[in-house]
Formats: structure tokens, sequence, C-alpha cells
């Protein structure tokens, strides 16, 4: 982070320094709410977790090298003190996260102020940011958060990475209800704001598709005027999204479209699926052209590759350096379409996290690899889909059926309508293959031994509370892991 003494984080975030403490110590090393990250210079925030009180480790954070420990109650050693619990250290946070943010981006450091970029929507929100990181990091120094850091904790602590030779921050904003991307948008302000879509992730917390809408152009709305390109805020849009697109009414920002379709301004035409599940098409933007092979599976990366496509470009990348900046590109998060071969097997393993729309693109990717090779699906629970949850996972059981696949793995009691989806398909004659239901993952592992042969295809995908992960480690790396 940028370095500042105790005394002024206690002035920006309101904390009491306290302990054996020297005011003018300085914090320039990294912000850590895991006392086995504490490096010198770092500062350690003290979080009560479910499972462990981080204050029982605020010794072990001193000794390894922190400077102090942001607590909610008396620690014995030097420490900012922000009494109120759990709530008033995350509060402590924000506003240290929202100072730094307003430093690096200040006007007054002229072209070595940072530029912020918020990405936001129901699915891809991953694999997007590490997208825009990885292209835009050819322009100067980058952070963006490993995984899915998004919400009132991680988002912080990414702000907190940043230092003076920051250029760009990549910040994955999410959203369980109205406000909190509003929230995030406070703490760190975007220039650039990118949503990608609005689908059914979270239905059970939002109701519906246009409350989910509303959360998700919270970011439009936090951006700052636009003004000609490369300047003022840009709100970056998906034009395939009738949603999203509405949201170019909500923003002061200049707006700019990107998809497939014909008067999107960053656009993709020509899309070719290879044998290995990656796409390739050609980019049009601002009157150039190029040709780019993406080297991530799936053709639902072509919208992700375009919105970064769009980003860079605002920041000055032409055509050709962005097509060869997202060929290169490649996976920067777990469990996010990760292709490995194990005994002649293929393996996908997409088991982050699952709605409808990210269960669709799976699918439609199994089929794409496997062409005329042999396709398994393990599909766990969608969670958090509200009164709909039933009949989008049938749904999801009738499109795994006529995808073709040989096996169905349906995982847990959770995810029962996806057999039920599957099973109705075969009874009415659309499909031959086998439905098997398992408990868990390791379940799902055993019986995966016993059908897999080589040549086979088998993807992998369910909400993050199943745990699928695992089913692809146990096959890879035995029942040890």
């Amino acid at each position: 982070m940028i370095a500042l003494t105790l005394d002024r984080i206690a002035e920006i975030t309101g904390a009491a320094v306290g302990g054996p403490v020297r005011p003018e110590s300085v914090v320039d090393g990294p912000v850590v709410i895991d006392s086995r990250q504490a490096a010198p210079g770092s500062l350690f925030v003290a979080l009560n977790g479910e499972r462990v009180d981080g204050h029982d480790y605020a010794e072990a954070a001193v000794a390894a090298g922190a400077v102090a420990v942001l607590a909610s109650r008396p620690v014995p050693v030097p420490h900012l003190l922000a009494p109120g619990g759990d709530d008033a250290v995350v509060e402590a946070l924000a506003r240290l996260a929202r100072h730094a943010a307003r430093e690096l981006g200040s006007p007054e450091r002229g072209d070595r102020a940072a530029e912020i970029i918020g990405v936001t929507g129901s699915s891809g929100k991953t694999t997007t940011k590490d997208l825009i990181a990885q292209v835009v990091g050819r322009l100067g120094a980058t952070i963006a958060p490993a995984g899915s850091f998004n919400n009132e904790i991680g988002h912080p602590l990414t702000v907190l990475r940043a230092d003076e030779d920051t250029r760009h921050l990549v910040l994955e904003v999410a959203a369980r209800g109205i406000g909190h991307i509003a929230h995030l948008c406070r703490v760190a302000p975007p220039r650039i704001g990118v949503v990608l879509n609005v689908g059914s992730a979270h239905m059970g917390e939002f109701g519906d598709r246009d409350a989910i809408a509303k959360a998700k152009g919270e970011l439009v709305e936090a951006l700052p005027e636009g003004g000609p390109k490369g300047s003022g805020g840009v709100a970056i849009l998906n034009a395939d999204d009738p949603k999203v697109s509405a949201m170019s009414s909500r923003t002061r920002a200049r707006t700019v479209t990107y998809g497939l379709a014909e008067d999107a301004q960053v656009r993709a035409s020509d899309v070719v699926l290879g044998d290995t599940g990656a796409p390739s098409f050609t980019l049009h933007l601002g009157g150039e052209s190029a040709r780019v092979q993406l080297a991530l599976v799936g053709a639902h990366q072509v919208h992700n590759a375009l919105a970064a496509a769009a980003v860079a470009d605002e920041l000055g990348m032409d055509a050709d350096g962005i097509a060869e900046a997202l060929g290169a590109a490649t996976p920067a998060s777990r469990w996010r379409m990760e292709v490995t071969e194990h005994a002649g097997v293929t393996l996908v393993n997409d088991a982050y996290n699952a709605n409808p729309e990210s269960m669709r693109a799976a699918l439609a990717t199994l089929g794409a690899l496997a062409r005329e090779r042999r396709a398994v699906a393990v599909l766990g629970h969608m969670a958090e889909l509200g009164e709909d949850g039933r009949s989008e996972h049938e749904g999801i059981g009738e499109l795994a059926a006529d995808t073709g696949v040989s096996h169905l793995l349906v995982v847990g009691d959770g995810a029962e309508g996806i057999a039920v989806g599957a099973e109705r398909a075969a009874q009415q004659g659309r499909w031959s293959g086998e439905t098997v239901r398992v408990a868990d993952a390791e379940a799902a592992a055993a019986a995966l031994r016993g059908l897999m042969r080589a040549g086979d295809v088998v993807i992998v995908k369910g909400s993050r509370v199943a745990a699928l992960e695992r089913v692809i480690d146990l096959i890879t790396k035995g029942d040890d892991q």
C-alpha cells in the first residue's frame, strides 16, 4: 500500500492508537487478514470469523513483521482500535482503502494517476476481470483481486495492494442486495464500469431480474460524467443483453457497447469454436479490425474478451495490440474452465460456481469439446435461485440430455431437479444416456472412476456449496486429497 504512518492511519480510519506503539511507525507493506501473510511493514486486520478470532493471532502477526493490528478490542501489541466489533473494523478498512484510491487516482498525479475499473454481472465477472488485468497490464502496473475477492472485505484489501507504481486497479464488484455495489464504488470510485449481463444468480435474494438489474446498474450510476475518449466516466455495456444496454439511461458517463450485435461499437464477427473448445473471432473497434485466437475455453469467452477489448481501447491500445494480448491471456483464477488431461480423458473443472446461464455455457462447451467423443457431465446444485430453482434445475437436466451426454452424474439432493429433467427427456425418447445420482464429491469421483474411458470429455460444475472442485482433484491426485 502507499506508505502511511500509524497516526495518519488512525486519523483516516477514526481508530485510536493503542498498545506499545510508536505513532510515527510507517505501514508500507500489505494489509492482510491472515496472520500467516503478515510481513515486514504490513498491517494485520483482526476479524472475528466463524472458526477463529483474528485477535488471537495479533501477536503472531506482529512477530512476523506487522507494524500494528487494526482491531475491535485491545491486544497486547501495537494496534489501532476501532471499537464496535467487526463492523467497525470493516468500516475502518473501507475508509483506509477510500483514502488510498483517492490519492492514487488524483488528477494531480497526471499520467501517473491510477485508472480504476469496475466489473460486474451475474456471471463471468472473475474471468473478465482477469482478462482485463492481463491485457491492460501491458500498459503499466496493474492490480486485480485474486479469484473472486469482491465483497466488503476483499474489495478494500485489493485496493490497498496498490502503491505509487500502480497504473490500473481492476476491481470485481458483486451484489448480494441493493446498495452493495454502490457501497463498493464509494470505497474505490471507478472511471470505467463494465456490466456483463443480468442473469439468474442470486434470484432468491433479489426476487426477479429487474431487481438484479437495479443492483448491477449501481455501477454505472457511480461513474463520473463522460468526456472525450480517454477521459471522464465510461460505461461499457453488453449490447446483446437488453437489461444491460438499457442501463445507458442510468448513467451520466459516456457509453460504449460491445457484443455480436451489428451496431455494437466493439464487435465480434466470424466466431469459430476450435477443436480445443477455444474460440476465435474478428474484433472490430474504432474502424480497425484484427483476428483474435483465445486460449480460454468456451464460446461464452467471446463476450468476456470483447468487454476487455473495450476497456483496453479506452486506455489507448490499438486493435492489433489488443488482439495479441487477448490471445496470450490464460486462466488466472482456479476452477473456471480449467482443462487438463488425465489417462486419456479431457477433464474440465468449472466448479467454482453455477447458475443457469453459466451451466448452459458449460454444457455448450462440453458439446463443442466432445464432438464425436463421449461426453460426461458432473453437475451439482445451483444455489440461491429462489422459487424458480426446481424448474431451472430441471431445464438444465433436459439441456444436458439434449447436449448428448452419455452419463449425467447428479451430485446431492439439491440438484435432484437436474436428474428429473434428464429422465424426462429419456422418457420422451430424446435421450439414451444414463443418470447417476451421488451424494457428494467423493461419491462422484468414485462413480467417475468406474465409467471413464480414454477419449472421454468430462465437465464438473456446481455452486460453491457443493465443493465439486474436489472431484477433479480426487480423480487426478488420488483419495489423499
